[in-house]
């Protein structure tokens, strides 16, 4: 389970800030549905991310997916010479050539571990692992340019330091070596999954095997009956030679890895004269709606993600989807039945309903501002402090308040319709000179 996320000086994100799936003590709104108890923790099952384009919400998950590609393969992907993919915050002196910032807390096994790093294109400069015992937190490791400091209960470390690259991990490299405390946190990252809603047709795959597989197959279908798309089956078959050539590079890559194509079939009610008479089927690719398909293909992956309490970002969960389909979405998560492995849920959206029709905790509800210096400021919702003072009440009207732009976080625009008509004004004085 995600406690907190921390990232500073990548991409839009120049000072360090914090994301903390930490429920807040006085706020009791939701409280059964929407967080849950791990030992002294109580945490979030969702938390939403606002913020006008370019603002930086992307850059929040971009970050948390970064550092789960680098600690799962920065000591076997990389090689020796080869650059960190680290991009540090550029519109700054003081910071365009220095190191970026991740660290993470999270529960393994009922343990709580605080680990973190910095690295530029070059090295890793810094890196560090905390574990907490009885409220007491100790020092596993500590890594300072050229030098690894092992403690007495991180001993399936030692030996290693002089095998771990600059350009690599020593988390990682101790995982490779089968470190039982290295391999069980590899273990809580490759659970920490990341999704695109803007790229749905990538997991079209994942979630095409699971409808093949007799156990998931049932609950797939359940799934996208009740989105009320009017599926009410899912059929796949191979597909035929001539047909997957229609595919464009991916199939014809397939083909070259004899990798098999396959075809997706959806079953709807036929009706004469207003009643039900039989099914007809329809091709998935070619006669269903982008929403529909979309919400297909992230069904396997969240689906996924429920069933084995994992931690999945969303980027642009809203694209495609109608408002009604990303509540529900949201609400899988925020329920004691659906989700009873407690998995959580992260995303960016520009869906404003969810604010009004969510059901979501003021602490679950964040937003990511530019600051003058054009770098990204991140805050939630339960940490505005109004301009009358106090804090944001939960009967406040939350939609309507954002869009007014009471928590920030929202586009300001110069007047278009002026600046149109100052264009025609300009174009027609053009004309007038020209004649």
């Amino acid at each position: 389970m995600l406690i907190e996320f921390e990232v500073g000086n990548f991409l839009s994100f120049r000072d360090p800030v914090r994301f903390s799936m930490l429920a807040a003590n006085p706020i009791k709104e939701h409280l059964k549905e929407n967080t849950f108890e791990v030992g002294r923790y109580r945490l979030l099952k969702s938390a939403v991310i606002y913020g006008a384009n370019a603002s930086g919400k992307s850059n929040l998950l971009e970050a948390m997916a970064f550092m789960r590609w680098f600690v799962m393969n920065s000591s076997k992907a990389m090689q020796v010479d080869e650059d960190i993919q680290v991009t540090p915050f550029k519109l700054d002196v003081a910071t365009e050539n220095g190191p970026s910032h991740f660290e993470i807390c999270f529960l393994q096994n009922d343990q709580r571990y605080r680990y973190g790093f910095e690295a530029d294109r070059k090295a890793v400069r810094k890196e560090w692992l905390f574990r907490t015992e009885k409220l007491k937190e100790a020092s596993l490791f500590l890594r300072e340019d050229d030098g690894i400091e092992v403690s007495d209960d991180f001993s399936e470390g030692n030996g290693l330091e002089s095998k771990t690259r600059d350009n690599a991990l020593f988390l990682s490299v101790v995982a490779q070596f089968n470190g039982e405390i290295a391999g069980t946190i590899l273990k809580w990252f490759q659970g920490f999954r990341g999704l695109y809603g803007l790229r749905d047709q990538h997991y079209e795959r994942f979630t095409t095997q699971m409808l093949q597989d007799e156990a998931m197959r049932p609950l797939l279908v359940e799934f996208i009956r009740r989105a009320d798309v009017g599926i009410e089956d899912l059929l796949v078959s191979e597909a035929p030679d001539d047909e997957a050539m229609k595919g464009g590079v991916e199939d014809l890559q397939r083909k070259a890895t004899k990798s098999k194509r396959y075809k997706i079939t959806t079953v709807h009610q036929k009706f004469k004269n207003g009643l039900k008479e039989g099914f007809t089927n329809l091709d998935f690719t070619t006669e269903e709606s982008e929403g529909t398909k979309k919400f297909f293909r992230i069904a396997g992956p969240l689906l996924d993600c429920l069933m084995n309490g994992y931690v999945v970002g969303i980027d642009e969960l809203d694209a495609k989807l109608h408002p009604l389909l990303t509540k529900a979405a949201v609400r899988l998560f925020n329920s004691t039945d659906s989700n009873q492995k407690n998995a959580q849920l992260i995303f960016t959206t520009h869906d404003t309903n969810l604010l009004h029709f969510g059901h979501l905790r003021r602490d679950q509800i964040w937003f990511t501002e530019k600051t003058q210096q054009a770098a990204t400021d991140l805050y939630s919702l339960a940490e505005i402090k109004l301009p009358e003072g106090g804090k944001v009440r939960n009967d406040a009207a939350l939609e309507k308040n954002y869009i007014q732009g009471r928590y920030g976080a929202i586009p300001f625009l110069g007047d278009l319709g002026a600046l149109l008509k100052e264009a025609g004004d300009g174009s027609s004085r053009q004309t007038e000179r020209s004649k």
